[in-house]
């Protein structure tokens, strides 16, 4: 890496009621689970121990205004003694028609939104929701303006699944037709760099302050392809 470089470490928000059983959250704003809790506790005590260790580790935490994300960016926010700045450009995905359902329940409700959503289209826009691109262009163009406003500075957002998934599809080039064989695990710390020469992954799914007890239910397996990344509801 070169010049400027801005670090972003995206987290994920601690497990709700509704990763756990596969259903559909987008913008319905669900609080963690007692497990998401835990995991948002470990996850500032990893924080704490690091700046401990090493001093300042964040200048700024950004998180998205739902409130599962706010409860785990607390603790980040709190082991660093910064304020915490709330914004919905980190939302999730808005999935409209399909929030509050399982995957079964869209499919027997809307067959026909169903298998536009399953064929990877990402201009198909879910009823009452957005498309994968509006979401990735909302994201990315939240993503340039932390770039532009905090140019050289190391900025921690704590958002959603699908957040993850923008940013790591931007940083590496993956279209947003093709599948993920990357993990967007619950409380995860996953870090990003940018300098002139563009994007760095410098980590990703890293869950290492998580105790076994605590832990996503997939991060014990490998996240396939196509078939783990078409309905997994965990992303969001």
């Amino acid at each position: 890496m070169t010049g400027t470089t801005t670090t972003l470490t995206l987290i994920r928000h601690g497990e709700t009621d509704w990763n756990r059983v596969k259903r559909i959250q987008g913008h319905t704003d669900m609080p963690l689970s007692a497990h998401g809790e835990r995991q948002a506790v470990l996850l500032g005590e990893r924080i704490a121990r690091e700046v401990a260790a090493q001093g300042r580790v964040f200048d700024h935490v950004l998180t998205s205004d739902l409130q599962r994300a706010v409860q785990t960016a607390e603790p980040v926010a709190r082991a660093c003694g910064l304020p915490l700045a709330r914004t919905a450009s980190l939302r999730e995905r808005h999935y409209g028609a399909f929030e509050t359902h399982a995957p079964d329940e869209i499919r027997a409700a809307f067959p026909q939104d169903y298998v536009r959503w399953q064929s990877r289209d990402p201009d198909f826009v879910i009823p009452g929701g957005e498309s994968t691109r509006g979401v990735y262009t909302r994201i990315t163009d939240f993503i340039a303006q932390v770039l532009r406003d905090y140019a050289g500075q190391r900025i921690a957002l704590v958002a959603h699944g699908g957040v993850l998934d923008c940013c790591y599809r931007l940083a590496t080039g993956l279209a947003l037709n093709e599948p993920r064989a990357y993990p967007l695990l619950n409380a995860s710390v996953n870090r990003l760099a940018h300098d002139e020469l563009g994007w760095h992954v410098l980590s990703w799914g890293d869950v290492t302050h998580l105790e076994d007890a605590v832990r996503d239910e997939s991060n014990d397996k490998p996240v396939g392809a196509a078939a783990a990344d078409r309905v997994d509801p965990r992303v969001v």
